[in-house]
């Protein structure tokens, strides 16, 4: 038997036959945990509690929707995300549509393999090397509601989370039930039936489906226990509840640099009675759970735990129980599904030479990441670049030299930037058809020494380009016009003037303004028609956005004028791909407003009409009860009980209805 099996059967046979509840044992001891040297320990967890979110089971699904709202704290900050398909194939979805959303800047590693993949982001704010075989879509949006509206359109969410100042994030893609049950003996929840919508609350469980590990440092607390003749040091782990009592398997990885072999070691975990452990160390440990646990060379072995306290000088008092001369560490960690522990050393005695500090190797400077950070600019007739240093500290990138094709135009090194400029007729600027093109050399110290990268950039020269909206009443698109008239159907076309056959333009959005007195109609909306009276249509031969609209505004009084506002962006095409940075436009134009004549009436006539009908009838009815009334034979007549009361009700109910109007979902009307 190898000689790592043999010590953790050792800890078995010792968790199994040695160790009993010691909480009647442990004495009443006070321990002032205090925070612990980070280099003296680092605690790190894997979490599927996000702060707001939602997970549903969408049958049979073509496109799975994912959207996460991403926090972070700092200016610039960096994000493993990992998208993982499905073992089983046959429910794996055939494209995913993901929207990704951060306040922050972010530098993103993205791995996605095997898997169909539809990126929506901001380009501004994410930065990353984009993975062969991965459509990208621009998002314009910003509120929240309504990016989520939007990915609706996309077809039925699967997920939603928000989280705060993630390091990394597990996406697993598909319903995988046979999945979901191998993998609750392995540190994962147990499977559950999942609603099927996506209805986003606070405090919620993700399940399988999403797992992240937070970038904040995990607090480690620790303290000396007097009175204590041995030299044990104990690790003390505890699980607060989550807000569902579902059984939970958390995974406990425990990495001491221990010189001995000895049983100098003690790991105390506590949590919901709900929570089992799987326990992975490499060391001889005591182990004191609550719940049941087991090895990870053991795992369909599950051992009996023990009543633990609640608090943490209960735990402390189990640790002094068990003859720890140290608390090493204490953490409490919300309800997770691995947590790793690593330790310099494990032993409570006196240190005669400083204890072995953990290192970490140094970062390397990625230049794949590097390379999609070049993206210059082209305005006013220079081209610029410009590298921020806090994004390139964060990469861990050292800039040693930047500069174009021509090695005299070098950057310029100010305080928070590197800016590499230069008008088009210097440093071996290429101007052909609208588009300006150079090649970067860069320079940069990496972990093996100096290293260099260069590439080709590009940019479009858009002070030399003009765009403009028109509108149409024909979907043959022959004759654009200025004037609409209500009820008509629309037709827009977004140009670019002149055509340049490596750009295209894309549509973000689209709206129309009625005035100060009304609210704008939203047409298009993250490139996606909003309303049923809207429709997306073919792009022109030349490559032009183009869609219809139906005008209709119950208003009162009716609006004479809008002005249709579009917002575009220029691309260049797929050979010029994370060389360039996208030109971003509003273009504009007035329209007038007619009322149809002769094709019926406006709601203005029709209330005038409603409302003179009513008042002809409710004179006509009058006129009839006061003749009715005074013509009758006074034999018939019945008695008159009360004669003040019901004229007087009467009168009443028939002013109030009138001078009163109605109003209907569709429409809102006024009276002078």
């Amino acid at each position: 038997m190898p000689r790592s099996s043999l010590l953790l059967v050792l800890v078995l046979l010792l968790a199994i036959c040695n160790l009993s509840p010691t909480a009647g044992l442990a004495e009443k001891v006070h321990c002032d945990l205090q925070p612990v040297d980070p280099k003296r320990g680092e605690v790190t967890y894997t979490t599927s509690q996000v702060p707001h979110g939602c997970v549903a089971q969408i049958p049979d699904a073509v496109l799975e929707v994912h959207v996460l709202f991403l926090e972070f704290s700092t200016e610039v900050a960096q994000l493993e995300l990992t998208l993982q398909a499905s073992k089983n194939n046959g429910s794996q979805p055939q494209e995913v549509f993901l929207v990704l959303v951060v306040n922050k800047t972010t530098l993103l590693q993205l791995q996605a393999p095997g898997i169909q993949l539809h990126l929506a982001y901001n380009p501004s704010l994410i930065i990353f090397k984009e993975p062969s075989g991965v459509n990208v879509t621009q998002l314009s949006l910003s509120v929240n509601s309504q990016i989520l509206e939007w990915a609706a359109t996309k077809g039925p969410i699967s997920s939603v989370a928000t989280l705060e100042d993630p390091s990394s994030i597990l996406l697993r893609l598909g319903q995988d039930k046979e999945s979901e049950s191998s993998d609750h003996s392995q540190g994962q929840p147990a499977a559950r039936k999942l609603p099927y919508f996506c209805l986003p609350e606070d405090h919620q469980d993700m399940g399988r489906t999403l797992e992240w590990q937070p970038r904040v440092p995990v607090p480690i607390l620790g303290c000396r226990l007097g009175g204590v003749t041995g030299h044990k040091e104990a690790h003390i782990l505890r699980i607060l509840p989550g807000p569902k009592a579902e059984p939970r398997t958390v995974t406990v990885k425990v990495e001491l640099n221990c010189t001995s072999r000895g049983l100098d070691a003690i790991l105390i975990l506590q949590g919901p009675p709900y929570v089992s452990w799987l326990i992975d160390a490499n060391h001889n440990m005591q182990i004191l759970t609550t719940g049941e646990y087991s090895f990870k060379i053991f795992s369909k072995k599950n051992i009996h735990g023990f009543v633990l306290p609640d608090t943490p000088q209960g735990l402390v008092g189990e640790a002094r129980a068990l003859n720890a001369s140290l608390v090493a560490s204490f953490v409490e960690l919300p309800l997770a599904s691995t947590v790793s522990l690593r330790a310099p050393s494990c032993s409570g005695e006196p240190q005669t030479s400083p204890a072995p500090v953990m290192t970490t190797p140094p970062e390397r400077c990625d230049p794949d990441l590097l390379r999609s950070l070049i993206r210059p600019k082209c305005t006013n007739g220079v081209m610029t670049l410009v590298l921020r240093k806090d994004h390139l500290q964060t990469m861990h990138c050292t800039i040693v030299g930047l500069t174009f094709w021509d090695p005299h135009c070098q950057a310029e090194d100010s305080s928070d930037h590197f800016i590499l400029s230069s008008t088009y007729s210097r440093c071996a600027m290429q101007v052909t058809k609208h588009v300006v093109s150079n090649e970067v050399f860069l320079n940069y110290l990496s972990t093996s020494g100096p290293s260099s990268l260069k590439k080709m950039v590009y940019c479009i020269d858009e002070d030399s380009l003009s765009f403009q909206v028109d509108l149409y009443l024909s979907p043959k698109f022959l004759q654009a016009s200025s004037t609409i008239e209500l009820g008509q159907q629309g037709f827009v076309q977004v140009s670019m003037h002149p055509e340049i056959p490596e750009a295209a333009l894309q549509l973000l959005s689209c709206y129309l303004d009625l005035g100060p007195e009304a609210d704008k109609v939203e047409l298009i909306q993250g490139q996606a028609a909003k309303g049923s009276c809207v429709n997306l249509l073919s792009p022109s031969p030349s490559g032009d956005p183009r869609f219809s609209f139906l005008l209709r505004v119950y208003m009162v009084p009716t609006p004479r004028a809008a002005a249709l506002t579009c917002n575009i962006a220029i691309h260049l095409g797929a050979r010029m791909k994370d060389a360039y940075e996208p030109v971003f436009k509003l273009v504009s134009k007035h329209l007038n407003i007619i009322s149809p004549a002769g094709k019926g009436l406006v709601l203005p006539a029709v209330l005038g009409i409603t409302f003179g009908a009513f008042l002809i009838g409710a004179l006509l009815t009058a006129a009839l009860w006061y003749i009715y009334s005074h013509t009758r034979s006074p034999s018939k007549r019945e008695p008159v009980v009360a004669v003040a009361a019901p004229a007087s009700s009467e009168s009443s109910s028939t002013n109030h209805s009138i001078g009163s109007t109605q109003s209907t979902p569709c429409s809102t009307s006024s009276m002078a």
